[in-house]
């Protein structure tokens, strides 16, 4: 699958310098931002791999988060090349000085770009609807395969009318896509430097669920956030009743158990106290906090 897209990223970075087509380089990007997205996935793999250390006690988990963000900047740096490039064209277009774009080119790269777009949809087909990320992908695949059908409209438009204008009209267009596509990793990347919780996690309930274990009186201090796909922490301090007859150890391993288990939490950190005059860390979040601003 990485290999078909980057043959599609290859030939049209080919043909739009051959034809002249922002079309065509500006659908490279798109196609490129696919690749990146499946080189990510591996890149994870293997930073999953990397050993923890004394000075980066969660490995290289975030390298993933990292990378993201490095291609989604990438992507807007050039979209907004090929907005300004398209923009630049029509100017000089109705000015009278059209670009000239080798139509053959652009529809015979076009052609490449759809073969592999249906190749690389026919492999997806049969687990999309079976894994969620497969699926992701399989949709980003007929996106691409949508441009290239309309990159060879536009040739074809090119060599029979003359139709100069639909090059750079197709670019814009395409360019919206990129960014528009991006936007929701784009989103995600923050949302986990900033340590966010996840979507995924509903905190209130979270709290809740602990808080009807017996023993337990409130639930402050708390965090929770994403380490990297798929690895989501979380610390909180607990406060506990002294009287209750189970002991701290039976009641923290039925909390965690709640927060993997309900929750989908990997890593549980929690902190039980029997007295709030005893902590005495400046507090992000407290239960109460959390009731006044559901």
């Amino acid at each position: 699958m990485l290999a078909l897209t980057v043959v599609i990223v290859a030939a049209e970075v080919v043909g739009a310098l051959l034809s002249g087509s922002l079309a065509l380089l500006a659908d490279a990007g798109h196609a490129f931002m696919d690749s990146a997205a499946i080189g990510l996935a591996l890149l994870a793999s293997w930073a999953a791999t990397r050993p923890a250390s004394l000075k980066r006690t969660f490995g290289f988990e975030r390298t993933e988060v990292l990378a993201a963000a490095a291609n989604a900047v990438f992507l807007w740096v050039v979209a907004a090349w090929i907005g300004w490039a398209a923009i630049g064209r029509f100017i000089d277009g109705f000015g009278g000085d059209p670009v000239e774009v080798a139509g053959g080119w652009v529809l015979a790269v076009g052609g490449i770009g759809l073969l592999v777009n249906i190749a690389a949809a026919s492999l997806l087909h049969g687990s999309s609807t079976r894994n969620l990320n497969v699926e992701a992908a399989f949709r980003h695949v007929l996106a691409d395969l949508m441009v290239s059908v309309a990159v060879m409209i536009s040739a074809t438009a090119i060599l029979i009318f003359g139709w100069w204008w639909i090059d750079p009209a197709l670019s814009l267009l395409i360019a919206v896509l990129v960014v528009l596509s991006s936007w929701k990793l784009v989103a995600s990347v923050f949302d986990v430097l900033i340590d966010s919780v996840p979507k995924d996690v509903d905190l209130d309930a979270l709290c809740s669920d602990m808080e009807d274990v017996p023993g337990v009186t409130v639930m402050h201090d708390i965090h929770v956030w994403t380490v990297t796909s798929g690895y989501v922490s979380m610390s909180a301090h607990v406060l506990t009743d002294p009287t209750h007859e189970a002991s701290h150890g039976e009641v923290l391993v039925e909390l965690q158990r709640i927060a993997k288990d309900r929750h989908g939490i990997s890593h549980v950190t929690l902190q039980l106290e029997t007295s709030e005059a005893n902590c005495t860390e400046d507090h992000h979040l407290d239960r109460a906090d959390l009731r006044e601003r559901t």
